[in-house]
């Protein structure tokens, strides 16, 4: 069984990149930006990962927290994705916490931020099994 599942439909009438993602009882938008040829009616490919990656930084911290029975703060997490001259690319992440919470409380959820489940996937990289079929 699978740990999560997604779908994305492109219809052969659809307007240049526009795709309808599925995922659970949740239906989203996705598209590319005007420099790929889109017309923005959705976040791109990239900002779908980088938003998952948000999410899972924001919820793993509160689970944390709540577990140490620590008092809850407002979380925020912003990423984006750069390239190098070499074309390495690399994410960078930033976390805001506005609450109650001393140094030590702090520095910690800076390390669960290395160990949440999406940023390990992202660091581990993942095998991709693709098979391709007539509908």
């Amino acid at each position: 069984m699978p740990l999560a599942s997604a779908t994305a439909r492109l219809d052969a009438d659809a307007p240049d990149y526009l795709v309808t993602i599925g995922t659970g009882h949740h239906v989203l938008t996705g598209d590319e930006g005007p420099h790929e040829g889109g017309k923005d009616r959705g976040p791109a490919p990239f900002a779908f990962v980088l938003s998952g990656l948000a999410a899972c930084t924001a919820a793993t911290l509160r689970m944390y927290m709540r577990r140490k029975t620590w008092p809850d703060a407002a979380i925020g997490v912003e990423v984006s994705l750069h390239v190098e001259h070499d074309g390495t690319q690399y994410i960078r992440r930033s976390v805001a916490i506005e609450g109650p919470l001393d140094d030590d409380q702090r520095t910690r959820l800076a390390e669960i931020c290395e160990k949440t489940p999406v940023t390990r996937f992202i660091k581990r990289g993942t095998r991709i099994d693709t098979t391709l079929h007539a509908a």
